[in-house]
């Protein structure tokens, strides 16, 4: 993580890296830090170990400025020579720095001599010394502190005691000895007084730290530091280690021999094993192997470098994804290579490690598997789940950030191409950030993205660099991606998806009726069938809430629960929505059904469409049923263009007469709406879509089309039951179906529905016929208000957690003049806090005027035309028989045909074995999302789900719901055993 290298780096490593980027600008901060560190840091031995540091990094900034300007005066022949010298010296410099000052500075050279990808050679070469080579302790320091500790003398724990350290690093050093039992092992023994040490320097770089977020914002690493201080005292306690060290060798399964079989995620590492500790020596199992570092030996034995280095990642992916319990420390000197056939990693060293919750543990995988795939929505709510909060929202940025986080690694010879590359690929998002905010280059180089950063992930993000570093020095490429994703893929692939292995797979909601009892065993048993991954059902009944339950989880890579405010895609029951909206425009005067549309759409004209109607599109008679059939396929990205949408539906042309046949409209009803809905109001399709039903229903948050930042996390994953699309090939044409979505053309349509509307931009993209995204309970309301004729239901159950509506959170939409004051300016008070306490990952940037918000609350109190809100409080509609309209009877009767399916707008239901009249009216989408009503009865009902079936699951569902209350089955919504009908509109 390039945070984590900066805050490593902030001092010494400032020099050998930001002086060879920039010598001027490293100097400018060096004169001013050392100026305050006096003051910052007071007197005595802290002063004096900081004065070391910039008085080597002076010396070091002055050669390397000296070398700059010879450079200009030497021939280009000759001056890669002349660098390479100056890094040499330098890099000596450094080394002998870190061995006088010891502690802290030991670990930040080992991390630095990692880095063959971001540093010179001769800084590698010489700084890989430090991670076990550096000059020992006396032996009488290390058999006092042996002997204290164990309360014996030397002779009466070891046969024999090799005085000459196998190893000596920053905390401890290691002698091989034999028991006197006979058995070889190694002693690992504490440093004197190195505690100490280690806790000055950390006090000592959270001084620094506090003072570079001061003094440039955009640098703040206190999260890292705060972790880093939470964690490296635990490194001291060999205790800790010791039960480290047998907690890791266990859950890698270190203790099979090689002959046994392992599972495909499986690693095959070794583990020295405990014998005894205590808080400052630790004895463990003699290992007989090969260093890293020891190029010679490694050849001579005939041991495969990549093959080592991938078991070694494969060992860390286990450890983070499966286990969540990992070794945070990966430097080359923590590993042996073992000398025996066949030859395996050795993991040595277990005093930093870190233990990640299982939501963490999670979050992790599915920030991996987003990034491997793509996939926006994952990686933000990925985020989310973790605590990281940005201040912007540029989703792509974000994505090709966490791209190079899981790079793969390249060889240290390509270090320098590497380094240019992440360079450019820095400049390249930070002009993105300054064009998306219009700041200056001052006000970009001091604006800092991250709002949060959660501790957890900083040794996560040390490890990966660690890791890169390595096969970097082992001069191997390792391709991350493929190596981790089955380890990724394995934690997430086998959270609880199912009610017998999830007791909470029903969301923890009271239960309001008896039938929501036994709604609620038909869920279960469904689930354990596996025909349900997250589902919500609400219903009302004359007005009040009999039904709200919430079940199952998020995602099939996605562990967390489906919650009563969780947001699902519907497809085309947004149709329903839309239509809605249309007739609303209808009912407060601003267009009529029987006017024509070019009237008033003036660009709608010519091409033979003079002569439809507005009833015409809500009837899906309009003859444009194939408008945009080429969205489909390479063209499916434009339906996420809004104006080049509607600019297709104006070129277009009917193939039928208009009123003659209904073919269902199933992409270009949407944007017929919405262009109708545009010109007669004169607003955004936004703006109505709150102004008529969001505000009215209070359903704040929890009804979309197109998701707007800030809501990634509470969304459900689409994925598709394959069952169910294998049965397409069994059911027959439709013939109120346009011919380019008959059901063979489905079938190759759903394949790939779920991916492409699990995208980011296609979810934030308005979509009118195919891209709402709801709660249940929010789809439900609507559909209660529709059956009572535009009254709004009582509140909502106050049982509901959290409450609907209570999500402050309003799209704001861009005014066509935008106030040069307000460009850019980032709203720090928008935080999209939530009444349950969770916050939303992104603050939007302001795009509108600074009373948009006041016209925009004021917009819903009056209206200039017809019969506005002020006339209709407490309902969405004024007319009394509007569900007629919706329908398509009574007096709209001659607006529809006959015998069509649809009404105006909305799927016309007639009661089963009923006496053939209409008793209500609803919208299905795709995968099974419905929501309609019962006129008659006052009966509505909505459900939602993200396993993508044919509606044998919603069927099932309306079936039993309809027979424990005693109401007529809706034709079209039940029959769950008629193949030839499945839900798909």
């Amino acid at each position: 993580m390039l945070a984590w290298f900066l805050f490593l780096s902030i001092t010494v490593s400032v020099v050998v890296y930001a002086v060879w980027v920039s010598p001027s600008r490293t100097f400018l901060f060096l004169n001013s830090i050392s100026k305050s560190v006096k003051n910052i840091m007071g007197w005595g031995n802290i002063y004096r170990r900081r004065m070391k540091v910039f008085t080597a990094a002076l010396i070091i900034y002055l050669d390397y400025k000296a070398v700059q300007q010879r450079g200009k005066w030497t021939s280009k022949s000759k001056r890669t020579a002349l660098w390479e010298k100056a890094h040499e010296r330098n890099a000596k410099r450094v080394l002998s720095l870190i061995i006088k000052l010891e502690g802290l500075w030991v670990k930040l050279g080992q991390y630095l001599s990692t880095r063959a990808d971001v540093l010179p050679e001769a800084y590698i070469s010489l700084l890989k010394q430090l991670q076990d080579s550096l000059p020992p302790r006396p032996l009488k320091e290390v058999c006092r502190t042996i002997q204290k500790e164990f309360g014996k003398s030397m002779d009466d724990i070891f046969a024999e005691f090799v005085e000459k350290p196998l190893a000596t690093a920053s905390i401890a050093q290691v002698h091989r000895a034999t028991l006197l039992n006979g058995q070889e092992v190694v002693v690992k023994v504490q440093h004197d007084g190195i505690k100490a040490i280690i806790l000055e320097d950390l006090k000592n770089a959270k001084s620094i730290v506090n003072w570079i977020a001061w003094a440039e914002p955009q640098y703040d690493f206190n999260p890292m530091i705060d972790e880093w201080c939470k964690e490296a005292p635990k490194e001291l306690d060999f205790d800790h280690e010791a039960e480290n060290t047998r907690t890791v060798a266990a859950n890698l399964g270190c203790k099979k021999s090689p002959g046994e079989s392992y599972s495909s995620n499986r690693v095959n590492v070794l583990i020295p094993e405990v014998i005894q500790s205590t808080k400052s020596v630790l004895i463990l199992e003699y290992m007989d192997g090969i260093r890293l570092n020891d190029t010679a030996s490694l050849e001579a034995f005939g041991i495969d470098k990549q093959k080592i280095v991938e078991e070694i990642t494969r060992a860390y992916a286990h450890q983070i994804y499966v286990d969540g319990f990992f070794n945070g420390d990966p430097h080359p000197g923590n590993f042996l290579v073992s000398k025996e056939a066949p030859h395996r990693p050795i993991l040595l060293d277990f005093g930093l490690t870190k233990k990640l919750s299982s939501s963490m543990k999670h979050a992790l995988a599915k920030m991996f598997l987003a990034s491997a795939e793509g996939d926006h929505v994952a990686l933000l709510s990925a985020f989310s789940e973790m605590g990281l909060r940005l201040r912007l929202d540029m989703p792509e940025q974000v994505m090709e950030i966490t791209s190079v986080f899981f790079r793969s690694s390249t060889p240290a010879t390509e270090a320098q191409q590497n380094l240019k590359s992440l360079a450019e690929q820095r400049e390249k998002n930070m002009k993105a950030i300054q064009e998306k905010l219009q700041l200056n280059q001052k006000e970009v180089k001091r604006f800092n993205p991250v709002d949060a950063f959660p501790g957890d992930i900083v040794i996560f993000g040390r490890v990966l660099n660690l890791l890169r570093g390595l096969s970097s020095t082992m001069n191997v490429r390792i391709v991350y991606m493929d190596i981790m994703k089955p380890f990724a893929e394995a934690v997430l692939g086998n959270i609880s998806k199912t009610p017998a292995a999830n007791a909470q797979w029903i969301y923890n909601t009271p239960v309001h009726s008896d039938v929501e009892t036994k709604l609620r065993q038909l869920l279960v048993e469904l689930g354990n069938n596996d025909k349900i991954l997250g589902i919500q059902v609400c219903a009302y009944k004359d007005g009040e809430v009999i039904i709200d339950t919430a079940a199952g989880v998020l995602g099939r890579y996605d562990p967390r629960p489906v919650q009563p405010d969780t947001l699902f895609s519907v497809f085309s029951a947004t149709k329903g929505i839309t239509a809605g909206m249309l007739h609303w425009l209808v009912d407060n005067g601003k267009l009529k059904l029987d006017e024509n549309v070019a009237n008033i759409w003036p660009e709608f004209r010519g091409n033979g469409k003079e002569h439809i109607k507005v009833h015409h599109i809500l009837n899906h008679t309009s003859g444009l049923h194939n408008a945009l059939a080429d969205l489909r396929g390479e063209n499916a990205l434009l339906m996420t263009e809004w104006d080049a949408c509607l600019k297709l539906i104006e070129g277009s042309q009917p193939e039928t007469e208009p009123g003659k046949q209904q073919l269902y409209h199933y992409l270009s009803f949407g944007w017929l709406c919405g262009g109708i809905i545009e010109h007669a109001s004169g607003k955004k399709f936004q703006e109505i879509l709150e102004e008529a039903l969001i505000r009215p229903l209070k359903i704040e948050g929890e009804l979309y089309v197109g998701i707007p930042p800030g809501v990634e996390a509470r969304l459900a994953n689409l994925t598709l039951d394959t069952d169910d699309l294998k049965k397409l090939s069994e059911m027959r044409d439709r013939a109120e179906m346009p011919s380019t979505f008959q059901l063979n053309n489905i079938s190759e349509f759903a394949e790939y529905l779920p991916a492409f509307f699990n995208m980011l931009n296609v979810r934030r993209a308005i979509v009118p016929a195919a891209n709402g995204h709801c709660s249940a309970r929010a789809l439900a309301r609507y559909y209660a208000a529709l059956a009572d004729c535009g009254v709004v239901p009582p509140p909502h159950s106050s049982a509901s957690n959290p409450p609907l509506g209570s999500h402050p959170h309003i799209p704001k939409f861009p005014s066509k003049k935008t106030d040069e004051k307000q460009k850019g300016k980032v709203d720090g008070g928008l935080k999209n806090e939530r009444s349950d306490g969770r916050q939303n990952i992104y603050i939007r940037i302001e795009e509108d005027d600074d009373d948009d918000e006041e016209k925009c609350s004021k917009s819903s109190r009056d209206t200039s035309k017809g019969g506005g809100p002020e006339n209709k409080k407490g309902k969405i509609f004024s007319n009394p028989r509007v569900h007629e309209a919706f329908m398509g009877v009574g007096e709209h009767e001659n607006m529809c045909l006959r015998d069509g399916v649809f009404g105006l707008g909305f799927r016309r239901l007639k009661s089963k074995d009923g006496d053939g009249s209409y008793s209500g009216f609803g919208h299905s989408g795709m995968g099974g999302s419905t929501g309609f009503c019962d006129v008659k009865n006052r009966f509505a009902m909505a459900v939602t789900l993200n396993k993508l079936s044919f509606g044998g699951v919603t069927a099932k569902i309306v079936e039993l719901i309809c027979s424990e209350l005693n109401l007529p089955l809706p034709e079209g919504l039940s029959g769950s055993g008629d193949i030839n009908r499945p839900l798909i509109n």
